[in-house]
């Protein structure tokens, strides 16, 4: 048995038209389709109501401190929350974002409830709120949820002016650093509630499980209240605890509240409790009324939580519930094309949705708290995560940076403390590197800082596992650590990989593995990918250096082809599915995501280690990740961009992935065999086929078995026997797509007509008509009006205007290519 902390999921409504509020240190309201009006104008109910606050919004870009000032501008634009004005500046050809404040301004109307309250999920990064030009409150730092108390200020069945004063400027006693691989988007990036509450209410509930095993579990709970002027004489606390199917299991009733602002409620053992984990996420209701001296409920909480529990064995891996988990995950970063960090709450699930999808059971949330609904979706989907203090880099500040720093790390627990996904609070990443203040990177001040922050979190929340990444000083600090190992990528080869984690394990007996694997530009092929043995030259040690710009390695020295990225992945992944004792690890990243720091990138300021583009689109690694851990049977042929090959008239290795028993290869509808799929063979399981392509256009299609179902992939894929010629011109092309936007296609050509297959240099596209809009700044293979041509192609997403214009392709040695476009049908 092991002593922990579990989940809950926050707020829910209430039989009886009352609302489920979670407040004060992050306790987020559910988002139940039957719940809260969105973006009602005004809020009339006397009764607890938790209103949807995203819809009508005004934005002002200014950075005036002035409330008179800015209540007096003309210049307000309508926006809806969740916003960000870093949406696509991070990515456009502008160097630099925009690291300023902003306002926000909502009208509205309050009914009779005895208090207001206003909850933000999130703002970045030091957030003002005034209501009728008075200031309610401010809150520092990004990333966490905060209530701001509207009551004494607000007029009751009236107007009300709401404005808010965002700034995502640079602070370095706030973390994270402006030196962290990521854009720190400015704005209110999550969901914002308006809660009617009474005088006294529940702020939050913190559900604890002191012990768990598969035949019994112990069930706790602390009702933090908010206590008002009035009297708490004769209120009460009653408390129920549901299964997963909806019967009650547990309960309690009449418990004084007296003039505690805490209230404890101890619950008789549960019986054969049934365990949250990544195959069978239960999850249990905890939900707690207040009632008034009739016995009436004045406020309750609805929160859903998981009976569970986490261990690190030293030399045996991770376990949940005391049984072994390989750990098979990914990372994410809260950011996606076209809308920066501001999400709907449909995308993050989404997100959540494709990496499970995949096979995964495992997130790190890179590099910051996430929004409320990644944690629910975790919990419901069977994701087991670790949750990252946003320490990422610039090493240790002083006072001012202390105190934000230790208040922040109190505030992410509490505010996700309850969810039964969380397995690891991680105390940071990379934290030395590139200080922020002189002597900030010191070993020994770092390690006593970490040594704190570990007491903190302990202190806080001793059920679960403190981690961090790459500081090594603190390895024994914490109760499970990742050093640095790129095997293939920053440095060596992932030839290397199996010999670096065997070597890691002796060094580190809780040690697990985040972050592997490399750039890829999507669309960028090969037929001779660096092998498992490396680059000649290059560094010996998997450990990524600081300073890249003095090593040889595959990222600095190679062109970023899905090949290679297809084989290192394939590799690492027979590696980990195979080690007995190995707790798992975590590819980086999910998905593409913005960096301010790669300028220079194919994408510029992107960066591109992603599975998925930042659209979401999967690159061909995605389908080496499903062929290991996805249950749902597929094939895919490598690959849909690799449509253009060359070389002798043998033909050519074909590679497919499948998770499927047997597959079979087809060539122009005849059969080139059946193999087996062996997990155990290198590359793709064994299924690799010699193709003898003819001349031209040359159609593949294959079929995969597993227990008598059957999966088809195909591929049309044009053969030139021998090698292209030298670059002779560029080719424009328009294709209609069922959008009814047009692709703009650009297409490097020899003098024969031929691809140039090896013809990379950067594009730059332009819409000299100023009819339409390209589509750009989205930092995607189809959204980047500067990106470098994959085998001799690149193309953008064009909106056709009301008449005719002309897109132009130019680079450096390409002084011009027009192509007349029709106007919109």
């Amino acid at each position: 048995m092991k002593s922990i902390f579990i989940v809950r999921r926050p707020l829910a409504w209430c039989a009886g038209a009352c609302l489920i509020v979670a407040a004060l240190a992050g306790c987020e309201p559910a988002n139940n389709d039957d719940a809260p009006v969105k973006g009602a104008a005004s809020v009339e109910a006397a009764e607890p109501t938790v209103t949807l606050f995203n819809d009508d919004w005004h934005y002002l870009q200014n950075n005036a401190q002035d409330v008179a000032e800015i209540s007096q501008s003309d210049k307000w634009q309508h926006v809806n929350i969740p916003h960000t004005w870093n949406a696509t500046d991070t990515v456009d050809a502008e160097p630099g974002y925009r690291r300023n404040a902003s306002w926000y301004k909502k009208e509205f109307s309050a009914g009779q409830a005895s208090r207001y309250v206003l909850y933000f999920e999130g703002a970045n990064m030091e957030t003002q709120v005034y209501i009728n030009d008075q200031l309610a409150g401010e809150h520092i730092g990004g990333y966490l949820g905060f209530d701001i108390e509207l009551t004494p200020w607000l007029k009751k069945n009236a107007k009300n002016t709401l404005l808010v004063r965002v700034s995502n400027a640079y602070n370095p006693h706030l973390i994270p650093s402006q030196k962290a691989d990521f854009f720190i988007h400015g704005g209110i990036t999550r969901d914002v509630w308006l809660k009617a509450l009474p005088e006294t209410y529940i702020d939050r509930l913190q559900i604890d499980t002191p012990t768990v095993s598969e035949s019994t579990a112990q069930t706790r709970v602390r009702a933090l209240l908010n206590v008002g002027a009035a009297s708490t004489q004769g209120l009460t606390l009653s408390a129920e605890v549901k299964s997963p199917d909806g019967s009650v299991v547990l309960s309690a009733s009449n418990i004084e509240v007296a003039a505690n602002n805490e209230v404890d409620i101890v619950f008789k053992d549960i019986a054969n409790p049934q365990l949250w984990s990544v195959d069978t996420p239960n999850l249990y209701t905890m939900q707690v009324a207040l009632r008034d001296s009739d016995n009436k409920i004045i406020h309750e909480v609805n929160e859903k939580f998981g009976y569970r529990w986490f261990e690190m064995r030293a030399g045996q891996g991770f376990f949940v519930n005391g049984k072994r988990m390989l750990i098979r995950g990914t990372h994410r970063h809260e950011e996606s094309a076209g809308v920066g960090a501001a999400l709907t709450n449909e995308m993050h699930r989404a997100d959540m949705q494709q990496i499970k999808d995949m096979g995964a059971n495992f997130v790190r949330l890179a590099h910051y708290p996430q929004d409320p609904e990644v944690y629910r979706a975790a919990d419901e989907l069977g994701l087991v995560l670790w949750d990252e203090l946003p320490w990422c880099r610039g090493g240790k500040g002083g006072e001012e940076w202390e105190k934000n720093t230790e208040s922040y790390l109190k505030r992410q627990i509490a505010q996700n403390r309850n969810h039964a996904s969380i397995a690891f609070w991680s105390l940071g990443n990379e934290m030395y590197w590139e200080e922020d203040f002189p002597g900030g990177g010191n070993d020994d001040a770092v390690l006593a800082y970490v040594k704190k922050l570990n007491a903190i979190a302990k202190a806080a929340d001793s059920s679960r596992l403190t981690t961090l990444r790459k500081f090594y000083p603190a390895a024994k600090v914490v109760d499970a650590f990742s050093p640095s190992i790129w095997a293939g990528w920053y440095g060596g080869a992932y030839g290397q990989y199996e010999e670096a984690i065997r070597a890691a394990m002796k060094d580190y007996p809780a040690f697990l593995h985040m972050e592997y694997g490399g750039s890829s530009h999507a669309g960028r092929h090969t037929e001779t990918p660096t092998g498992k043995e490396g680059i000649i030259g290059a560094q010996v040690s998997v450990e990524e250096a600081m300073n890249q710009a003095v090593v040889k390695s595959v990222a600095k020295d190679s062109d970023w082809n899905e090949n290679y990225m297809v084989d290192l992945f394939d590799w690492h992944l027979h590696v980990s599915e195979s080690v007995e004792g190995f707790a798992g690890n975590a590819q980086w990243a999910m998905k593409d995501f913005g960096t301010p720091l790669r300028p220079e990138n194919p994408i510029p300021y992107v960066n591109q280690k992603g599975l998925l583009d930042r659209n979401g689109n999967p690159k061909d690694a995605y389908y080496v990740f499903a062929s290991y851990w996805s249950d749902k049977p597929f094939c895919y042929i490598e690959s849909k961009t690799w449509t253009h090959r060359q070389g002798p008239k043998e033909g050519r290795d074909v590679t497919v992935y499948c998770n499927t028993h047997t597959a079979e290869l087809f060539l122009n509808d005849k059969s080139l065999g059946v193999k087996q799929r062996d997990p155990q063979r290198f590359p793709a399981g064994g299924l690799v086929w010699k193709v003898p392509f003819k001349a031209g256009v040359n159609h593949l299609r294959v079929e995969g078995i597993i227990d008598d179902v059957k999966v088809h992939d195909k591929l049309d894929v044009t053969y030139l026997i021998g090698e292209h010629g030298k670059l002779d011109s560029i080719k424009l092309s328009a294709k209609p797509l069922d959008s009814g936007n047009i692709l703009i296609e650009a297409e490097a050509l020899d003098s024969d007509g031929n691809r140039v297959l090896n013809y990379s240099e950067r594009a730059y596209f332009f819409n000299v008509g100023e009819q339409g809009q390209l589509i750009e700044n989205q930092g995607t293979p189809n959204g980047s009006s500067i990106i470098e041509m994959a085998s001799g192609y690149a193309a953008i997403e064009f909106i056709p205007g009301d008449k005719p214009s002309v897109i132009e392709f130019r680079n450096q040695n390409v002084k011009g290519v027009y192509l007349n476009v029709d106007a919109k049908q």
